[in-house]
């Protein structure tokens, strides 16, 4: 049992968007099924939901909705499970020498609450210093995709995109900012439409004052 949420009920650990683990929680046996045979699965029991619910899947506008879930589900918004589906993530060689901030702003962050599978809408920022490799900007809105792409908590998403850069560009020297909202909170429950949330990892340099400073005065730039 994680310390962190042992002592709270299902219910407080969602409402509160609590995680204990930086690892996405995974079965051993997660790719046992092909992503066909997920599909054709998620299809029988999405369909049992709508029974459930008292709509009729014969109707014109519904008989395709459990497969189009199950699609969505698998290969779209949590494809980001399969490992095979991570980006590699490719560097190169400082051959310019630059030595400043590169800095990434505004990348979208499309992801779902692992607690109610409802959507996370918002905006990822993210900076590097080089310690003798860069990394196509492409790769760094790729890597924010892939770990968004799987059932989240915004605080393990922000880390886990660090720590994935922190590996490929071999830099203690990274920061990540994302600004968000969450639908769990505007559609249900307190149905707060003006808030969002921020969270923010910061590690090597970007653990300094001004450094830090540096990098968040650049994202409020109006450029």
């Amino acid at each position: 049992m994680n310390p962190i949420t042992k002592d709270l009920t299902t219910d407080e650990i969602g409402d509160n968007h609590l995680s204990g683990s930086i690892d996405t929680p995974m079965r051993a046996d997660a790719f046992k099924l092909t992503n066909q045979e997920k599909i054709d699965t998620i299809k029988i029991n999405f369909a049992e939901i709508m029974n459930t619910l008292g709509l009729d899947l014969t109707d014109d506008s519904l008989i395709g909705t459990p497969e189009r879930v199950a699609k969505m589900y698998v290969n779209e918004f949590f494809a980001g499970l399969d490992p095979r589906n991570k980006p590699k993530a490719t560097t190169f060689d400082n051959k310019y020498q630059y030595n400043q901030m590169l800095v990434e702003r505004n990348i979208n962050v499309i992801s779902n609450c692992e607690h109610h599978f409802l959507p996370i809408l918002g905006k990822a920022h993210v900076a590097y210093i080089s310690n003798g490799k860069v990394i196509g900007l492409s790769k760094i809105n790729r890597v924010v995709e892939y770990f968004a792409k799987r059932p989240q908590v915004q605080e393990r998403l922000t880390r886990q995109i660090a720590n994935e850069l922190k590996q490929a560009l071999d830099t203690e020297d990274i920061a990540v900012v994302i600004d968000t909202k969450h639908m769990c909170v505007t559609t249900r429950g307190i149905k707060d439409h003006d808030s969002s949330t921020l969270t923010m990892e910061y590690s090597g340099k970007f653990l300094e004052e001004g450094t830090r400073k540096e990098f968040l005065n650049y994202l409020s730039m109006d450029l």
